[in-house]
């Protein structure tokens, strides 16, 4: 793929299920300069006084050149393009910790996402099962005729099982070795009960932690079972050597899965995000699912490097990528209390919990990526608009 044009900006998004896509051609310069662009199935070529850009299609993506219509030039972004396209379903399959539809085969092993530290080495799981939805003791209870024989039963997995939930699952590690151990609390002033004195008795703290890194993994539920987050464990069969994963890249993998399984499966679209402290973070609404992204940036010199960021923000670069492509609010600071309180009431939009560090760290990506889009694209009515790819 050929180097793009100096401060030339070629961005394509193409909604595979509607066969058709949104062309922005940058403007290279302030007030504009001769352009001369040349649209083929597989391919774009702009040329301009100060060089050429050529932009490569995907194979399962061909565009129909003569059904460019809705031309038009909207101040900041450039030449805008609407096309008919011809585009293969998206077989892309995301990050995911299990098959859940057959047995683990052979022994896992679990590693801190972030640095690669093991957390449990040669696991053998022989069940891998999705926990039910948080409501569902509420179902058996309403059409059971009799009593519900799980009540005050919380599902805690053996010694040899796997729970997934939306955004975590559940291992028991009564038989390892190493277990990560949870820090302690400072002591507090238990209230006496009609059976009991006044006392003081240390109340733990059930954060899981990695040795190494100090990142957060999880929570201890109880003194078999440990609740670890998604975001934060990569699980590979021990006999393969362990590779890292770019933060970015892994975060956006996660939660687009999450968005994706959840609205196929609830059919709802709103979610929160929110903390292990409870506190929401972010209100995202999922727009699509199927969209592919096909951008070159030019030699975009507004862009800073974050460690966090590094595998995004490569400037001088042309790449296709499959997104999610979801509305979003920050909750942060007190704002948008009135929306979050209004969203949190509403039954119909689900939360997700992660570590409060990884919810900062996914609004970051989002108004990084926010910030790439052309300046027309960049919100929606009070939302903003953001690409997670997968």
């Amino acid at each position: 793929m050929a180097a793009p044009a100096a401060g030339t900006h070629v961005f394509l998004e193409v909604r595979r299920r509607l066969q058709s896509a949104l062309l922005i051609l940058g403007e290279p310069k302030e007030g504009g300069m001769p352009m001369d662009i040349s649209l083929a199935p597989s391919s774009l070529q702009v040329k301009t006084p100060e060089g050429c850009t050529e932009l490569r299609f995907p194979a399962e993506v061909r565009l129909v050149p003569s059904s460019c219509r809705g031309l038009q030039y909207v101040p900041g972004d450039g030449l805008h393009l609407r096309l008919q396209v011809r585009a293969e379903p998206d077989n892309t399959k995301l990050i995911s910790m299990f098959n859940q539809s057959s047995q683990a085969q052979g022994c896992c092993t679990f590693y801190c996402q972030s640095c690669g530290e093991v957390v449990i080495r040669d696991r053998k799981l022989l069940r891998v099962l999705p926990l039910p939805s948080e409501n569902w003791g509420a179902l058996v209870e309403e059409w059971c005729c009799h009593p519900d024989p799980f009540a005050n039963k919380p599902l805690h997995p053996q010694e040899h099982d796997c729970f997934i939930g939306d955004s975590f699952f559940l291992v028991n590690l009564r038989s390892d070795l190493w277990q990560p151990r949870p820090e302690l609390a400072p002591v507090e002033t238990q209230c006496p009960s009609s059976e009991s004195h006044f006392k003081l008795k240390p109340k733990a703290n059930t954060k899981v932690i990695c040795k190494r890194c100090k990142v957060m993994l999880g929570e201890t539920m109880s003194s078999e079972t440990t609740k670890f987050f998604i975001t934060e464990i990569i699980i590979q069969p021990s006999e393969r050597n362990f590779s890292i994963v770019p933060r970015s890249q892994f975060v956006q993998n996660v939660i687009a899965q999450c968005l994706v399984e959840l609205s196929s499966a609830r059919s709802t679209f709103r979610f929160t995000i929110q903390g292990h402290d409870g506190k929401v973070y972010i209100l995202l609404w999922l727009l699509n699912s199927d969209s592919l992204v096909i951008e070159s940036l030019g030699s975009s010199k507004s862009i800073k490097k974050f460690p966090l960021l590094e595998d995004i923000l490569k400037a001088d670069s042309s790449s296709a990528w499959n997104a999610v492509k979801v509305l979003y609010q920050p909750c942060i600071k007190n704002r948008n209390e009135k929306l979050s309180s209004a969203w949190e009431s509403d039954i119909s939009i689900h939360s997700l919990t992660l570590p409060s560090a990884t919810c900062l760290e996914l609004l970051l990506i989002l108004s990084r990526n926010n910030a790439m889009l052309p300046p027309s694209l960049r919100s929606v009515n009070s939302f903003q608009v953001a690409f997670l790819k997968m």
